[in-house]
C-alpha cells in the first residue's frame, strides 16, 4: 500500500488550494463587504471548484489504495461511481473553468491591468496570491 508520487502531488495540490483559499477569504477588502463578497468573482468559483475537484482525487486515491486486492463488487461499484465523477468534473468545471480564468484574466491584465487587477488591489492581495489564483491552475491542469 505505498503511495504513488502522483497521489502524493495531489494532496499537496490540495493543501495549496485550501490554503490559497484561506488566506483570501482571510483578506479584508472592501469588495468582500458588498453583495455577494467572494462569490461574484469568476476566480475565487475557479478556486473552490479546484479544491473541490482535487478532493475528489484523493478521496478516489485514498479509496483505490483501501480497497485493492478487494473482491467485493459493491465497493469497486462504489469506486467507479467515484471515478466518473472526478472525470466528470475534470472535463466539465475544472478544466474549462480553469483555463478560462487563466486565460481570460492575463490577456486582459496584459491590455490594461485596471480593468481586473488595479493598483489598490496591491495594497491587499500580495504577489505570491495573485499568481497563485491566476496561474497556477494551468499548470496543474497540465
Amino acid at each position: 500500500m505505498a503511495l504513488v508520487p502522483c497521489q502524493v502531488l495531489r494532496v499537496a495540490i490540495l493543501l495549496s488550494y485550501c490554503s490559497i483559499l484561506c488566506h483570501y477569504k482571510a483578506i479584508d477588502m472592501p469588495a468582500h463587504q458588498t453583495y455577494g463578497g467572494s462569490w461574484k468573482f469568476l476566480t475565487f468559483i475557479d478556486l473552490v471548484i479546484q479544491a473541490v475537484f482535487f478532493g475528489i482525487c484523493v478521496l478516489t486515491d485514498l479509496s483505490s489504495l483501501l480497497t485493492k486486492g478487494n473482491d467485493n463488487q459493491e465497493q469497486e461499484r462504489q469506486l467507479k461511481k467515484l471515478i466518473s465523477l472526478r472525470d466528470w468534473m475534470m472535463a466539465v468545471l475544472a478544466f474549462p473553468v480553469g483555463v478560462f480564468v487563466v486565460t481570460l484574466f492575463w490577456s486582459i491584465y496584459i491590455y490594461d491591468r485596471e480593468l481586473v487587477y488595479p493598483k489598490l488591489l496591491d495594497n491587499f492581495i500580495p504577489a505570491w496570491l495573485n499568481h497563485g489564483m491566476h496561474t497556477d491552475k494551468a499548470k496543474k491542469l497540465q
